[in-house]
């Protein structure tokens, strides 16, 4: 069986790059492979690794700490079982590294997607995380946020989602939109430069609702929500639906993920407490595979400070290239 395997990560700028070396030469020595280095005083280290058995490795080692290890073996013995009907060897695509534009994005599910990428649109950092707008030729435009892919010009089934897949109607209710920089909830009923971002390059999502802060029946407000909800909280201020598109059900319960938990459970229970008795709160969970992280919010739903019942529905979000969880949360009827 043919095996090609290409690995590269970075160790940080205070890594020795004959430290590294020296570190991984004894593995490579244990396979009884044959080493080659070439050294260069400003470019770093090069070795080469061969084997009797006719596989390989290439070890570069970049001075900043860049370390790239390409691995290459061939077993003929095993090589009819990679093959397809017609005989043909299995091949995987090449990954394309060292372009100007990134067109590898990770799934929630931690596979490695390659999109169409051929252009950046928008690509700024605000004071909360950094912004990107990228084109595909197949999803159009794409607003990317810190690495997590949101919305693409394509995703219609993400914003009728989120508001409740037209079993709602929202004429003349009072809605409370949570998040939604984008535009697109807004235009079919948060962060200035994601607004700013979105209403020069995804007009096709957001239309021309993103080009006033107020309008007739809305008003979008750059705030911190959480005050907010207090505020209306406090007020006795009531919604027919609040939806709720500020960030997905997060995939595990690990320390770096207790504070967005922390932040999740406290928009939904004061996104229930500014409810009407009768009002529907709609918000996305995750991709459907993680099924613990679902199950660990649905726990959650159960220990607000009235009881709820919920639904949800699944959905195929076209640039997401996965299936996406979304939630209808209601106050349990009074008996």
């Amino acid at each position: 069986m043919a095996q090609h395997g290409t690995l590269d990560f970075m160790l940080g700028a205070k890594a020795d790059g004959e430290t590294i070396l020296k570190g991984l030469q004894s593995i490579f020595q244990e396979q009884g492979m044959a080493e080659s280095v070439h050294t260069w005083q400003d470019h770093g280290y090069l070795a080469t690794y061969t084997n009797k058995n006719g596989s390989f490795a290439n070890l570069r080692i970049y001075p900043h700490g860049l370390v790239l290890l390409d691995l290459q073996s061939y077993d003929s013995d095993a090589q009819k079982l990679n093959q397809d009907s017609t005989g043909r060897v299995k091949r995987l695509p090449p990954i394309v590294r060292g372009e100007a534009i990134n067109r590898y994005w990770p799934t929630a599910d931690g596979r490695l997607v390659e999109y169409d990428i051929d252009e950046v649109m928008y690509d700024e950092d605000s004071p909360y995380q950094n912004i990107k707008i990228l084109h595909s030729k197949q999803f159009g435009n794409i607003l990317i946020l810190s690495g997590d892919v949101n919305l693409a010009e394509s995703d219609l089934a993400y914003t009728r989602a989120i508001m409740g897949s037209g079993k709602e109607d929202d004429t003349g209710k009072d809605v409370l939109i949570l998040g939604g920089g984008d535009g697109a909830i807004l235009c079919e009923i948060t962060d200035q430069m994601v607004i700013d971002g979105c209403k020069k390059y995804m007009r096709k999502t957001c239309g021309d609702v993103s080009d006033n802060l107020k309008g007739d029946c809305y008003q979008v407000l750059i705030e911190d929500c959480i005050p907010v909800l207090k505020r209306y909280a406090k007020e006795g201020r009531e919604f027919d639906y609040v939806i709720n598109d500020l960030t997905a059900v997060p995939i595990s319960t690990s320390p770096e993920e207790d504070s967005t938990w922390e932040f999740l459970r406290l928009i939904l229970d004061l996104s229930v407490k500014v409810l009407k008795q009768d009002g529907k709160y709609f918000t996305q969970g995750n991709c459907v595979n993680l099924t613990e992280a679902l199950s660990l919010y649905e726990e959650q739903l159960g220990r607000l400070y009235c009881p709820v019942e919920f639904s949800k529905e699944i959905v195929c979000v076209p640039s997401y290239l996965e299936l996406w969880v979304f939630y209808t949360v209601w106050k349990k009827a009074k008996p």
